[in-house]
């Protein structure tokens, strides 16, 4: 097993300008664990109710993810995620939550997944993030994800964790809440004085921004045709730029921007359908191919 993932499996119900689904999978560690199982071995930590199918249960299973600690309370009902997007695709509006099971979330790493090297923390609040990291043991590489709600309500929770991260993953609106600055710039050198090493800011159809104290990196996103529901992109992003670290052991500046690019690859895949239709079908020729498309996208000479 190379990377423990924590976080969320739901049910989404999500429209666009393009189409619908109700009660779909997604969550976080869902769109998470499938991204990265195309590189790497995952084991998942989450909670569901006693309303999730069998069905979901097998394909993630199909997927080589380790389910073992998958809590099922089944007296509950799994968390429930209601939303739409107009034709400004960056843009989620939230409808409905239903936090149900994973109110009372408590993670419990089974003793077999604590010496996982490769460490992802999920948009979850901080203070369960911190308790996940206290359960770890030695992580070679620890990233964490958050959202505008857990910098508006648990700021110095999440100061906390960062301090303990490799790597933190933000979307650039919530990079200038975090840090009171409009400049992505100096928002980034903010966040880095805050404690990860490195800082990824995601920037929607504009693609991603990779600052480590000592360079910057900017990827673009892969231009689609078609583009049907963008949720779970950012988490299929991360899933397969860890995915790509974990299957290399190799944490380096020049294979994180190799891994940045996978990512995209693997988030450019996730949009063009509902859910986790695309996700699941991929072969790995299909991330090969996309891949290097991404390389002549960017390619170009001296002057």
């Amino acid at each position: 097993m190379d990377i423990l993932v924590v976080g969320s499996v739901a049910f989404d119900s999500v429209e666009t300008p393009f189409g619908k689904v109700e009660e779909a999978l997604g969550g976080s560690a869902t769109y998470f664990s499938t991204s990265a199982s195309y590189f790497a071995d995952v084991a998942l930590v989450a909670v569901v109710g006693g309303d999730f199918p069998e069905k979901h249960v097998k394909f993630l299973r199909d997927k080589g993810v380790d389910l073992s600690g998958l809590k099922v309370v089944k007296e509950g009902k799994t968390f429930r995620w209601k939303g739409r997007y107009e034709y400004d695709l960056n843009q989620a509006h939230t409808l409905e939550t239903q936090l149900n099971v994973f109110s009372e979330f408590k993670p419990v790493i089974p003793e077999n997944q604590r010496d996982a090297e490769f460490l992802f923390l999920a948009n979850i609040d901080p203070d369960i993030q911190h308790e996940v990291l206290e359960q770890a043991r030695n992580p070679k590489f620890v990233a964490c994800d958050t959202m505008n709600f857990w910098i508006g309500g648990k700021p110095e929770a999440l100061k906390r964790v960062l301090k303990r991260v490799d790597l933190f993953v933000i979307n650039e609106g919530e990079a200038r809440e975090f840090s009171g600055e409009a400049s992505l710039v100096r928002a980034a050198k903010k966040i880095l004085d805050m404690g990860p090493k490195i800082l990824i800011i995601k920037r929607g159809e504009y693609g991603s921004l990779m600052f480590n104290g000592s360079s910057v990196f900017s990827a673009p996103a892969y231009p689609l045709e078609e583009i049907f529901d963008p949720t779970g992109a950012g988490d299929s992003f991360a899933g397969g730029l860890m995915g790509y670290l974990a299957s290399t052991g190799n944490v380096s500046d020049e294979n994180i921007r190799r891994a940045i690019i996978l990512g995209s690859v693997m988030a450019s895949f996730n949009v063009e359908s509902f859910s986790l239709d695309r996700l699941s079908a991929l072969d790995f020729k299909d991330i090969k191919t996309r891949y290097s498309e991404f390389k002549r996208l960017t390619h170009f000479e001296n002057m």
